[in-house]
């Protein structure tokens, strides 16, 4: 449960944050306690036992509901049976990738153990999503909102709406998640298999006649509404679109767009956004429908998701046929709507300043990475791989052996190219330099017959360019350099190229990785070490006081308990002092 007020220790944690990041800027601290579980439900349309991975038994998990700079402490108890992390999607952890979440920068939570996550959403707004990062678990939910909200002092680029709702939009697998995790040595369902179901906040197509609960979506003819919609799938991208209903797309994670009004709107994995929808049409009940890119999907088909928009006083089910949406092989269409999303250049966001007070028009390179996202085979298995070098994951966090022994036993910095292939598919722990406050080109290829999601932790990026085919320089004279969008996800068509710019002023390692869930289990990810030697800590956080240890660098075993002696002090409202785990 969050909880907030004026009282000393919140004082101290957000005086303690400030003085990290040097800024005047007010926050406030968020307390929430997570009991996460693995529960049996049934779901329709499929009659068979699901494993949900629950969160204070809800799924979707509960929402953060915070506002720029504030201090968020997540005390996670682990109740499943294998560790735990998670990874609060698109929330840049300025200065302090500590609290990232994923295999490179924290240990994991072991069963029946805590650890308490303590971030800022320092100088962000927007529309997030949070997730478990490992052992295949997002498979079985434990995903949920983030909102990050303005500052009463920042104004916001459109009327305040009368309500606003998440819409947490994903594919599902019929079976159980360990079950498909285990199949991923199989290339069938490595490569081939796709999940069976779409969801929407976790319950099936409204559609379908075995269902018997659905999404509805209240409203007040005469209002707006603004829905934040983010994909938590693991495989489909997907088209939206309400029947009868025009969308003005508003924010896509964290940035301010133009404001462009859609039939629909391509949703890929990983991403949110946030659009603003009138309630123009007669008392009625209408389709919510979420249909996946790539797929044959037919109305009646459980991969299409559908939910229900419900008026006040409506007394008509929603009726008809589902409202048509576009071809899902449409690749142009698709690229077409990508390159009209575009920056507000007169609204400010987290700060009052415009956010067009700062663009690529005329930036410095010092980097540029092409990286290619590929299937490998390697001894006979099968992964999939950047760069023809798919990840393996060390017992160790990189960041814990980076802080210890500079990496030294756990990986070695640039041992793999950035802007060619390897000549050979490898398994290895690839870890590239960032060059601190240097401006960095990622071009993204993708060799996959579908579309593919990467995201950039620690980072907004600009994205600059889409194409068909190879990339190559010259292309650059295409790129959008005036009003790209900032965005943490983007696409990255089949048989083409995604071109984006980001400036590396957060020092820390960072995943660069697939959305797409396999691929990212498969190897289909890197890190990014972005290093500044300045140990001052308005550059870089120090380590948390509550930091754990394994792989390389394990705890020292607790001397047993002894009558003759104190006992252990007990943990804190927030866990947050606490240097091992506790077992309860």
């Amino acid at each position: 449960m969050a909880f907030s007020g004026a009282g000393h220790p919140r004082l101290i944690l957000c005086a303690y944050f400030l003085s990290l990041v040097l800024t005047v800027a007010h926050c406030n601290d968020i307390f929430l306690e997570w009991h996460v579980a693995v529960v049996n439900w049934t779901i329709t349309p499929k009659h068979a036992y699901q494993t949900f991975i629950t969160i204070n038994g809800k799924f979707p998990g509960p929402l953060i509901n915070a506002t720029t700079d504030d201090v968020v402490h997540v005390n996670v108890f682990n109740d499943i049976d294998e560790p735990l992390l998670f990874t609060w999607n698109g929330i840049q952890q300025r200065l302090n990738s500590w609290e990232d979440g994923v295999s490179g920068t924290n240990c994991a939570i072991q069963p029946k153990m805590n650890w308490t996550y303590v971030f800022q959403t320092k100088d962000q707004i927007g529309s997030f999503s949070y997730f478990p990062s490992i052992n295949f678990q997002k498979a079985a939910g434990g995903f949920g909102p983030l909102r990050v909200n303005n500052r009463n002092v920042i104004s916001v680029p459109f009327p305040k709406p009368e309500a606003e709702f998440d819409l947490l939009i994903g594919d599902w697998y019929q079976r159980r998640y360990k079950e498909v995790r285990s199949q991923m040595d199989n290339d069938d369902w490595a490569y081939h298999i796709f999940p069976d179901m779409m969801l929407i906040n976790g319950m099936g197509s409204y559609m379908h006649p075995d269902t018997t609960g659905h999404e509805p979506f209240n409203v007040t003819q005469g209002n707006t509404y603004r829905f934040r919609i983010s994909n938590v799938g693991t495989a489909w991208s997907f088209n939206f679109k309400i029947q009868n209903h025009q969308m003005v797309l508003v924010e896509t994670e964290g940035s301010y767009t133009n404001q462009i009004s859609l039939d629909s709107l391509d949703v890929h994995v990983g991403q949110s956004y946030s659009v603003l929808v009138t309630a123009d049409q007669n008392q009625s009940d209408y389709y919510i429908v979420a249909s996946p890119k790539m797929s044959n999907a037919t109305s009646n088909s459980s991969l299409v998701g559908v939910a229900v928009l419900h008026y006040d006083n409506s007394t008509a089910p929603a009726s008809g046929p589902l409202p048509s949406w576009p071809d899902p092989f449409d690749l142009q269409f698709s690229l077409n709507q990508a390159k009209s999303i575009k920056w507000n250049l007169t609204t400010g966001a987290a700060r009052p300043n415009p956010q067009g007070s700062f663009n690529v028009t005329n930036v410095t390179l010092s980097q540029t990475f092409i990286l290619r996202g590929s299937t490998a085979e390697i001894n006979g298995a099968p992964y999939y791989a950047v760069n023809n070098v798919s990840y393996l994951t060390p017992d160790t966090p990189l960041k814990l052996a980076d802080h210890l022994t500079n990496g030294t036993g756990v990986y070695q910095l640039d041992q793999f190219p950035v802007n060619s292939s390897n000549f050979n598919p490898v398994r290895g722990v690839f870890v590239a330099t960032g060059i601190h406050k240097g401006w960095i080109e990622i071009v993204f290829k993708n060799d996959l017959d579908f579309i593919d999601s990467w995201h950039l932790d620690g980072f907004g990026f600009f994205v600059v360019g889409f194409g068909d085919g190879e990339w190559t320089s010259e292309l650059r004279s295409t790129y959008n350099t005036y009003d790209p969008v900032v965005r943490s996800t983007v696409q990255v068509y089949p048989g083409g190229w995604t071109a984006l710019y980001a400036y590396l002023d957060n020092p820390g390692m960072w995943n660069l990785r697939s959305q797409l869930l396999k691929n990212w289990y498969l190897g289909q990810q890197l890190y990014l070490r972005v290093y500044d030697s300045d140990p001052d800590p308005a550059k870089e956080s120090p380590p948390p006081q509550n930091l754990l240890l394994c792989g390389n660098f394990q705890p020292s075993p607790s001397p047993p308990f002894s009558p003759f002696t104190a006992p252990p002090p007990p943990p804190s409202k927030s866990g947050g002092t606490l240097s091992k785990q506790l077992e309860w």
